[in-house]
């Protein structure tokens, strides 16, 4: 079965299903992750709230899991020196999350020594479209777990059957 340029999908090109009269679309790719994405997906999580001046800091139960740096004297371009003014940070749940996550080849996440021996990750924002919004999502929702309560983060993971 060929598909009219009248059925064809912008992002996707339209597919012959199971049985002739039925057609279905061929998965889109994920779309990329971007900035304001990590705003939207932080207030979605339960008791979220955000300390506003600045670039922005969320927390749960007055502990913060997610905040956009400054510009720090730590977080800088190796060639030219330039201080970063675009990092993210993200919680996560022990030193073994964050050296999984920076094990990981290709990954946008980094450190920097002033965060050894802390619980986080950090992230470019020039570089967030390097993730596809799930994997953002998945990392602002493990930030969250790691800093919400045992029992905000347990009712959470068993409404959606993770627990």
């Amino acid at each position: 079965m060929s598909t009219s340029p009248a059925n064809a999908d912008p992002e996707g090109a339209l597919m012959p299903g199971p049985y002739s009269a039925e057609v279905t679309r061929r998965p889109r790719a994920p779309r990329r992750a971007r900035v304001s994405d990590v705003r939207e997906i932080a207030l979605s999580m339960p008791g979220t709230k955000v300390v506003e001046g600045g670039q922005g800091v969320y927390q749960v139960a007055g502990r913060s899991f997610i905040f956009f740096r400054s510009r720090r004297p730590d977080a800088f371009d190796p060639e030219t020196g330039e201080r970063y003014d675009d990092v993210i940070v993200f919680w996560v749940a022990d030193e073994g999350a964050k050296r999984e996550i920076l094990s990981e080849e290709g990954t946008p996440f980094f450190t920097t020594p002033h965060f050894d021996g802390h619980p986080s990750v950090l992230l470019r924002g020039s570089r967030i479209g390097e993730l596809d919004r799930d994997q953002l999502a998945e990392t602002v929702y493990d930030a969250w777990l790691a800093r919400a309560s045992k029992t905000a983060a347990r009712k959470w993971l068993a409404e959606r059957g993770l627990s």
